[in-house]
């Protein structure tokens, strides 16, 4: 799943930064939760042009849900984001 969060880049890296149960990395492919925010990763080395013409904006965080309890993957979003 993906969705946008506000403020950019650095509500990008703020969102990862605040996860306490979801891993954060660049590849999306594990058991565990992941996040990722291509903008400052896997994609930070592209212009912003660069980034907007292949759909990734300032604020996109990609989650690849695991196989945690799912309640518990969304309290950590949820809490990530406030």
């Amino acid at each position: 799943m993906s969705f946008e969060v506000k403020n950019g880049i650095e509500g990008g890296r703020k969102f990862l930064n605040s996860l306490k149960m979801i891993s954060h990395s660049a590849n999306l492919g594990d058991t565990r939760s992941i996040a990722t925010h291509p903008a400052s990763t896997t994609h930070s080395k592209l212009s912003t042009e660069e980034r907007l013409s292949v759909g990734i904006t300032p604020g996109l965080v990609r989650v690849s849900v695991g196989l945690e309890n799912i309640q518990d993957v969304i309290k950590d979003v949820e809490q990530a984001l406030s």
